[in-house]
């Protein structure tokens, strides 16, 4: 609603040099999507002495029957689009119930004139490649990486990254499946896209259209998303705020670091390095967060961290060199700061520690 005030009165900015406080527009249904909007937009206007001419009704806004004329047409628009909105709904639902689709677009499939899917070969090797090298060990960064090496782009021809590889392996219809509504539109007034998450029914169509993925390979790569999406999910929200974030940067490529939690413990890790790898950072280093905040003790001359004093002393850590750390403090100081790499006995976890101490015991079973 607000955007559609805001949208009015930048046209009444735009417009009142030309024409004299005067807004013109094709018609009721083109200004504001439902009858408060519109109202409460028009009144303001109003206030600020600014007629509005629906050329379609031909209805001035400040004429003496002008808001209840675009109050009753209005409320008729909305109705009649309303309307429209349900019917095209039901439409598309009779052709889901019938495995019909609407336009589509991805790597290794093309439309042809009866409305079926045929394979593009020479993509479809591509397609194939991505779901091999996943199986084989290869992590979606890895494969993103390599298909741009090679010059490969995605079917609207841009770069790759680990989020394209992923809609790649998470797509149903390589295996010759098609889930259909998996989306649905929020309302006819918004229209925004919303997933399905049960909230209306999903048309499931085997063997649609040709595969592209066997289907134990593509069950297969299913298998190895959830356990890894198991292995790594934390607990807190990736969108919460530490004391060091947004606080450090890499001076190679110029990103912040951010927060991650690894097998081996919290560390604060190079954007770039996390999502591109080392071929596009190749100074970055994971810091362990422990190490971050024992640096911090010496460098601010604390004994205990505060969230406070560093906040309040500190303007921003760069990191110009693996192992190097400078603290550029709220008053223009500058102070450089080593650091060490773990042992590898400090690496390790207790939950580490006790499974290789399963695995010993049962490669080497106690004597009878």
């Amino acid at each position: 609603m607000q955007k559609e005030k805001y949208r009015s009165i930048m046209m009444y900015k735009m417009m009142t040099g030309i024409l004299e406080n005067l807004i013109i527009t094709k018609s009721i249904s083109r200004f504001a999507r439902n009858t408060v909007t519109l109202l409460e937009t028009v009144r303001e206007l109003k206030d600020l002495g600014v007629d509005i001419w629906f050329e379609e009704q031909n209805i001035h806004s400040l004429s003496s029957d002008g808001e209840l004329m675009l109050s009753i047409l209005a409320s008729y628009a909305q109705e009649e689009s309303y309307s429209a909105s349900e019917n095209k709904k039901w439409q598309i639902r009779r052709d889901f119930e019938q495995g019909k689709i609407g336009g589509i677009v991805m790597l290794g499939y093309r439309r042809i004139a009866d409305g079926s899917l045929e394979i593009i070969p020479e993509e479809a090797e591509i397609v194939k490649m991505i779901f091999a090298d996943y199986l084989n060990g290869m992590g979606k960064l890895a494969i993103a990486n390599q298909l741009n090496e090679q010059g490969i782009l995605t079917k609207n021809g841009n770069q790759w990254s680990p989020e394209s590889v992923m809609r790649i392996l998470r797509n149903e219809k390589y295996a010759g499946t098609m889930i259909l509504q998996k989306f649905y539109s929020e309302n006819h007034i918004t229209k925004r896209k919303m997933t399905n998450e049960g909230q209306l029914q999903k048309y499931i169509i085997d063997e649609s259209h040709p595969a592209i993925i066997e289907r134990h390979i593509f069950e297969a790569v299913q298998k190895r998303l959830q356990k890894q999406k198991e292995q790594f999910s934390t607990i807190r929200p990736t969108t919460s705020v530490y004391p060091f974030t947004g606080k450090i940067q890499c001076q190679c490529c110029g990103k912040n670091y951010r927060r991650k939690t690894t097998a081996t413990g919290v560390v604060w890790i190079c954007a770039t390095y996390n999502t591109k790898g080392k071929k596009y950072c190749p100074t970055a280093k994971q810091i362990p967060e422990n190490t971050l905040i024992s640096v911090c003790f010496e460098v601010l001359d604390i004994s205990e961290f505060d969230a406070d004093i560093f906040e309040n002393q500190i303007e921003k850590i760069l990191v110009p060199a693996p192992n190097e750390l400078t603290f550029i403090f709220t008053d223009g100081r500058e102070i450089s700061a080593n650091w060490k790499d773990r042992s590898r006995s400090e690496s390790w976890t207790d939950e580490m520690r006790k499974k290789v101490g399963e695995r010993s015991r049962k490669s080497c079973p106690k004597e009878q």
